[in-house]
């Protein structure tokens, strides 16, 4: 069993929902992304996706465009996110997935790409802009390197394609809860609760997690019970852009702020993650 699942799985046996968290690569500096991603999995995220860097993110809100021009602006390349992700797999055994858009894969070779992403420790892919149905041989290149391919269905998915898109899934299937960009509001009303129930009933093959607009632990726990678990990034980003852009506050004090904000995230406001709690693995 992949790394993904185990972790998804061993969420639920603890009878939590898997809570996943996303940070760009390189932002809001490259000397900073390795120690927010120690921080995120001190917190409590069950896996965590790294963002790769690119000028035209289609699916993403200003928040996470933002993020991604920064990093740019620091000449962040896909070098960079393996170096990035090898140095926290030396440290740590939690779920690492790249997210990210297939220009910038199919210039760096897909099968360059994949067995870097492998060999620096990475277990599975993100790609929003990528249709499953001009996937195969993408995916041909991910099992090679044993990669999970992630696909991701919206609330207008039909439930036939809902249905394909859990076939050709691996690690898991990415519910967007909104039809919209990451960060968009997002509430749990009837319109949303039936779409990811339609979705839980024809998601029979990969876990189900739902992402885009979470940015509570309320707002987390409604959306999940209809799935595996939930996935949050431009809540995060927002708070790492305030806290890095406070020359008031040191180090310590900003990477304080995102572990009890995750936390916060998965357990509720009053959640409490000893500071000295090692990083697992």
């Amino acid at each position: 069993m992949s790394r993904i699942r185990t972790a998804i799985e061993e969420a639920a046996a603890r009878g939590e929902k898997a809570m996943g968290i996303f940070i760009t690569n390189g932002f809001p500096d490259p000397e900073s992304t390795l120690p927010i991603v120690e921080e995120i999995d001190q917190a409590g995220a069950d896996f965590i996706e790294l963002g790769m860097a690119f000028s035209d993110p289609l699916a993403e809100g200003i928040s996470v465009q933002r993020s991604s021009e920064r990093a740019l602006r620091h000449g962040v390349t896909l070098k960079d996110v393996f170096i990035t992700a090898e140095r926290f797999r030396a440290r740590s055994d939690t779920p690492l997935l790249l997210m990210g858009y297939i220009n910038p894969i199919l210039h760096y070779g897909t099968g360059n790409f994949c067995r870097a992403a492998r060999s620096s420790g990475v277990d599975g892919l993100i790609l929003p802009d990528l249709p499953p149905e001009e996937s195969a041989a993408f995916e041909e290149e991910a099992r090679a390197s044993s990669l999970e391919v992630v696909h991701l269905i919206a609330p207008n998915t039909p439930d036939d394609r809902i249905r394909q898109i859990d076939q050709r899934a691996t690690g898991f299937v990415y519910a967007v809860s909104v039809t919209g960009l990451t960060g968009s509001d997002v509430n749990a009303s009837q319109a949303t609760e039936a779409y990811l129930k339609r979705a839980r009933a024809a998601v029979t093959k990969n876990p189900l997690l739902v992402g885009f607009g979470i940015r509570s632990h309320e707002t987390a726990m409604r959306l999940s019970q209809y799935t595996d678990g939930f996935i949050v990034g431009s809540a995060l980003i927002t708070l790492v852009e305030k806290l890095w852009d406070d020359p008031a506050l040191h180090m310590t004090e900003r990477l304080a702020h995102v572990r009890a904000f995750v936390s916060s995230l998965k357990f509720g406001e009053n959640s409490t993650i000893a500071t000295e709690s090692p990083v697992r693995g």
